[in-house]
Formats: C-alpha cells, structure tokens, sequence
C-alpha cells in the first residue's frame, strides 16, 4: 500500500494536534466567568494557536498541491472516495476560515491580534460591535462544522481499520 509522505504525516498530524489543543483551550475559556488574568491567558495562547494553525495550514496546502496525495485503494466504493475527497476539502477550507474568522472577530471587539506577544498582526477592520456579534457566531458555527467533519473523518478512519480492515489507516501513520 502506498503511503503519505512523511512531510504529509507531519504536516497532518501537527494540525491534528494544534486543532484538538485550539478547540479544548477554546471551550475552556468561554466557559470561565468573568475576566481573570487566566481567562485573558488562554484568549492569547489560543489566538496563537489560530494564528500557527493558519500558518502551518498554508504550508500544508503548499505542499498538497506540489505533492499528489496516494490514490484511494481500488476496492473502495466511488461514493466513499466522493465523500472522502468533498470532506478533505471542508477540512481544508475549515482550516484557513476559522483562524480569519476568530481573528476579524477579535478586530471587531477592538482587540489587536499580538502573535506570541511579539507580532502584532495588522488591524484589517476597525471595531464594529454589530459584526463582533455576527463574527462571533460564524467563528462558532465553523468550529461546530469542524467538530463535526472531524469526528466523521476519524470515524471513518476507525471504520476502515477496524470493520473493513483494507490498511487505509496505515498510510497516515508515521511508522
């Protein structure tokens, strides 16, 4: 069975990761009352994650497009491969939307962006508390979106190794 790249598996999983770690420090922090110092340092740390998920996401797209990923085996159903291929690519167009939906969100709360507390990105948008409340929604409604695609994605993963047993699995792990 063909395989990915390594660069592909890195790529993949460094996403995997920063994702799972953006959306618990995401739903952590919502979901602390009040403003305390903890709660101002989780916004930052998830913001840089948003901001290092975009970055690694244009690598990754970079590399996708100048390295043809393996073909589906043979003996998956088309449907599959039209599901699986129309649910990549929600994936990846989740993983440029979110990040510039919770960073135009943060400019119309009137709150720079500052990458690592070093960086200040550029203010593209002057505050606007009518799109804060609409930003706000879109950058949840993603996210959900990306729950859910994920969730599909890794079941579906889980299906083949474990129900259909064809290896499609293997070709993403690193070892």
């Amino acid at each position: 069975m063909i395989t990915y790249t390594k660069t592909a598996m890195f790529f993949h999983w460094i996403t995997a990761l920063l994702i799972v770690g953006a959306f618990f420090l995401g739903v952590t922090m919502v979901d602390m009352h009040g403003f305390s110092p903890t709660k101002l340092r989780y916004f930052s740390w998830h913001k840089w994650l948003g901001v290092t998920i975009l970055g690694v996401s244009c690598l990754r797209l970079l590399w996708r497009l100048s390295h043809r990923p393996p073909a589906y085996a043979g003996n998956l159903p088309a449907w599959q491969s039209l599901v699986a291929s129309g649910l990549h690519g929600l994936l990846y167009l989740l993983f440029f939307a979110i990040p510039v939906s919770g960073y135009l969100y943060s400019l119309a709360a009137g709150v720079p962006v500052v990458y690592l507390g070093l960086f200040p990105l550029p203010v593209l948008i002057a505050p606007d508390p009518e799109l804060k409340v609409v930003l706000k929604q879109v950058h949840y409604v993603l996210n959900m979106t990306l729950l859910a695609g994920v969730s599909l994605h890794v079941l579906a993963a889980l299906k083949h190794q474990f129900i259909d047993r064809d290896g499609i699995l293997k070709r993403i792990l690193p070892y």
